[in-house]
């Protein structure tokens, strides 16, 4: 065990003195978000504290109407939320019989305007109330949090108001237009999410407009003594070469074949550069990271964040905070952070791999707008990745160990690298090949963002050399056109336009999915005809609202008023007045219009428009409806709507008619022949599986928002449910089925039981 696990038990000495505070003055209650953080920091603070949970927001707009006033400075009216009613009942009971109230939750504008809140619904004294906040759940930040208490910081309130009303604003204003203008009432519009789409369909308009440009490269295949090594052709005449199509290849290839040409080593420089570890994450990059090295999305990855920031379960020392908090635009790190990880570093990998000053990254980091205090990093440095790793699911311990890598790795020395760089003439033609190679790894022993394999080695050579030419090769190649957006990329592009901030990232991604406006391709996001179509109609009416440099000012705006440079109000006024004329200027002018694809019906001839299922889902239906009922997925193309049905062995079980396989909206299923038979039937796949709460068979079935999941074909009856296809075989630790979960790093067997870690690479079972 690592010397700094001793840090962690003088840590622990923080729970003794906060309780004899609290002994003082009577049991106090302390509220947090979520009921995951209360066993951590029941933990900490002991039997005099009652910890409970608020369930996230307790309170919110009274629905179907804006919320606000605009006649008295957009006075907000709130109400609690239905189904938190219990809840608000439960705190103010407990409540009364505490001598204090500690308002607990996150640490950014959210969590402060929760906070608030809840102090409106406490049927208790204000003084009684105060607000405590911290950035990692250990015992020395949660026992400052509550010896240091304060007020709750209005102005942040404010800000997140301010938020909330102008989302409304949009919403409520701008999403009636689309419904009676494209006849789909299940269409929203959304104050960054809009912006976000637009981003998108704009980046399809590239690729679509795109057209590539042929060009030309040529390698050559040379030796050295018994040594062969490629040298790329870079330069005619000491400028730099094009070639632009396979004619000039040619010329280039028959001198370089000449035997009159020979390949004599020009150049050879040797240079040392010393490369610096990238900083610890912040959200965006944590959401990048992940996304390219653990094929996370962006959800998950907050979602399995928020579960290592609140605290896991780790054996007898019970419920732990494993990371800060995950909301953070801040790249500063903790003066205690800094001197633990120098322990750890020092007396593990030897103190050559430390710097002689502690590397900070605050300057190279933008303004902390989301008032979380710190960077992403480990609660604990000493816990190391592997220490823990029995305690953890798979998800958790890759996401826990990308996070303290790469924290422990921005402390580290710099790595030192030797670039080897060689020209080679050919004649008039210049030839470059290059290597290299680590001198000193500092940094790259824990982490690297590069995932490209390290440059082939190439042999000794002095000036004056004469190679031996092996093969020269022409390769033809095309312009590529700029790839769509992944997640990954649309959260640093949403963050260059300074769109969003790092609490937004997830819902806006997750919301133009889950209304139909995108569609992962290869975990890309391509935009659907139902979304290119919302996003035009809304670029070509509402310009400022769907303008990149309109939506980052009011993010700025938004940080003036929790900084005490702006009033909300103003605020609100400035952008409320040229707002409603844009509205209304849209629902006077935007033509009604039916969202057509280019596919023909194949039983009438007519469009095939986009139609929207009562659950939200989107599918192609004829226009011709009702006297025509033809229905096709949303990506069908116009050969496979063409293309003839497919006869089933089964015949109809109502009139005995052939049956036949078709498409709809929500996948394959069969259809009767009969013109007067209406009978049809889903497709059942099966997987050969028996159902182990009921015996049944496990079937692939799809909900109603399209994901595929395997469940009981007795259903309703038995409910048994997977997320992930089974493989037929048990669990060799606790006898639950085993399921098949493909993941980018590759395809693993693991229990489908969630209390169990069983968990093998295919290849290896």
């Amino acid at each position: 065990m690592p010397k700094t696990a001793t840090k962690e038990k003088k840590e622990t000495k923080a729970k003794t003195s906060t309780k004899k505070s609290a002994e003082k003055e009577g049991k106090a209650l302390v509220i947090v978000e979520s009921p995951a953080k209360s066993k951590t920091i029941k933990k900490i603070l002991g039997d005099n504290y009652t910890i409970e949970a608020s369930f996230g927001h307790i309170r919110d707009f009274p629905k179907n109407v804006l919320g606000f006033d605009v006649a008295k400075n957009f006075e907000p009216t709130f109400v609690v939320i239905p189904e938190k009613k219990k809840v608000v009942d439960k705190l103010n009971e407990i409540a009364k019989k505490c001598a204090k109230v500690y308002l607990a939750s996150d640490p950014d504008r959210e969590g402060e305007a929760i906070a608030w809140h809840v102090r409106q619904v406490l049927k208790v004294d204000d003084d009684k109330i105060q607000r405590i906040e911290f950035n990692e759940i250990t015992p020395k930040a949660v026992k400052y949090a509550v010896e240091h208490p304060r007020e709750i910081d209005i102005d942040r309130v404010k800000a997140q108001q301010t938020r909330q009303i102008l989302d409304r604003l949009v919403g409520y204003k701008i999403s009636p237009v689309l419904w009676e203008k494209l006849r789909n009432n299940h269409l929203s519009a959304g104050r960054v999410q809009s912006v976000a789409l637009r981003m998108i369909c704009e980046r399809e308009d590239e690729i679509e407009a795109f057209k590539p440009v042929e060009y030309w490269t040529i390698s050559a295949e040379l030796q050295k003594e018994k040594a062969t090594f490629e040298a790329e052709l870079q330069k005619y005449l000491d400028k730099k070469i094009e070639l632009k199509n396979e004619e000039d290849s040619n010329k280039v290839v028959e001198y370089l074949n000449d035997k009159s040409t020979e390949f004599v080593v020009d150049k050879i420089s040797k240079r040392e550069t010393t490369r610096k570890p990238s900083p610890p994450f912040i959200t965006s990059t944590l959401q990048r990271e992940a996304s390219s090295k653990l094929g996370y999305g962006v959800a998950k990855t907050m979602q399995i964040a928020q579960k290592l920031y609140e605290g896991i379960e780790l054996g007898s020392d019970g419920a732990v905070g494993l990371i800060t908090y995950m909301r953070t635009d801040s790249v500063r790190i903790s003066d205690d952070a800094q001197v633990a990880a120098k322990e750890f570093i020092v007396e593990n990998y030897g103190e050559k791999y430390y710097p002689e000053k502690p590397n900070d990254y605050v300057k190279a980091g933008k303004k902390n707008v989301q008032d979380a205090h710190e960077a992403i990093r480990p609660s604990y440095p000493s816990r190391t990745p592997q220490s823990i790793k029995s305690y953890l699911t798979s998800e958790q311990y890759r996401l826990y160990k990308l996070i303290w890598d790469r924290f422990m790795s921005s402390q580290m020395q710099n790595a030192s690298i030797a670039n080897t760089s060689i020209d080679i003439k050919a004649g008039d033609y210049t030839f470059k090949a290059g290597t290299s190679s680590i001198i000193f790894d500092g940094f790259l022993k824990l982490y690297s963002e590069e995932d490209d394999d390290a440059k082939k080695s190439i042999p000794e050579m002095k000036k004056g050399d004469v190679l031996k030419r092996n093969k020269i090769n022409p390769k033809q190649h095309f312009t590529q056109p700029p790839p769509r957006y992944s997640e990954a990329s649309l959260v640093k592009a949403l963050e260059e336009h300074g769109i969003g901030r790092p609490s937004t990232y997830a819902p806006i991604i997750t919301k133009i999915q889950t209304k139909g406006y995108v569609e992962k391709i290869e975990k890309a996001l391509a935009p659907t005809l139902l979304g290119r179509t919302v996003s035009k109609q809304l670029v070509e009416h509402f310009k400022d609202v769907m303008d990149y440099d309109f939506t980052a000012g009011m993010e700025n705006k938004l940080d003036e008023i929790a900084d005490k440079k702006a009033k909300s109000e103003k605020v609100l006024k400035d952008f409320y007045d040229p707002f409603v004329k844009i509205v209304a200027d849209a629902k006077q002018n935007m033509e009604r219009i039916n969202i057509e694809s280019d596919i023909k019906c194949p039983n009438c001839g007519k469009p095939m428009v986009v139609r929207t299922s009562r659950f939200g889902s989107q599918f192609l239906g004829c226009s011709g409806y009702p006297e025509c009922k033809t229905m096709m997925p949303l990506n069908a193309t116009q050969e496979s709507a063409q293309q003839e049905p497919e006869v089933c062995e089964e015949k109809c079980e109502k009139c005995g008619s052939d049956m036949i396989f078709k498409v709809g909206p929500y996948g394959k299923y069969m259809e009767c022949t009969n013109a007067d038979c209406k009978n049809r039937k889903r497709v059942v796949i099966s997987t050969g599986v028996k159902c182990p709460k009921c015996g049944g068979e496990i079937v692939q079935r799809k909900s109603k928002y399209g994901k595929i999941f395997y469940g009981c074909n007795k259903y309703p009856d038995c409910d048994f449910v997977l997320w992930n296809e089974p493989t037929g075989d048990v669990c060799p630790d606790c006898g639950s089925l085993l399921v098949k979960k493909v993941l980018k790093k590759g395809t693993f067997i693991e229990c489908s039981s969630k209390t169990c870690k069983y968990s093998k690479e295919l290849e290896n079972v």
